[in-house]
């Protein structure tokens, strides 16, 4: 069973920053890619950034230059810088863990947690 355990969603201004974390546990053989997705109240989940093993990363073009993903392999956690936030970045963002634990590659989510952009 895989756990992936996110820290770090708030209340924030526009124009401010946060940093969300997400660690997973568990038995994990590999894994390819962690990254983040995001869901509005009324809108789908979407994608926000994913990065893989081996550092490679994907960014919707709505973040690019202001979110920045990074992992500690060691550790199986993934970090999501978010800068110059503005008020459509409000969503329950979900930690995603595409990996396998001994029962074939699918995908993982965490609980979710809640940022807001607002003055």
């Amino acid at each position: 069973q895989v756990q992936l355990v996110e820290s770090g969603g708030g209340l924030v201004q526009p124009g401010g920053s946060l940093r969300l974390s997400c660690a997973a546990s568990g038995s994990i053989f590999r894994v390819n890619a962690m990254g983040w997705y995001r869901q509005a109240p009324g809108k789908q989940r979407e994608l926000v950034t994913t990065i893989t093993t081996f550092g490679s990363t994907n960014y919707a073009d709505s973040v690019k230059g202001r979110f920045t993903i990074s992992r500690d392999n060691a550790k199986n956690t993934v970090y999501l810088r978010m800068n110059s936030l503005k008020p459509e970045d409000t969503a329950v963002y979900y930690c995603n863990l595409l990996g396998d634990s001994g029962a074939g590659t699918r995908n993982y989510w965490g609980q979710g947690t809640q940022v807001t952009v607002s003055s």
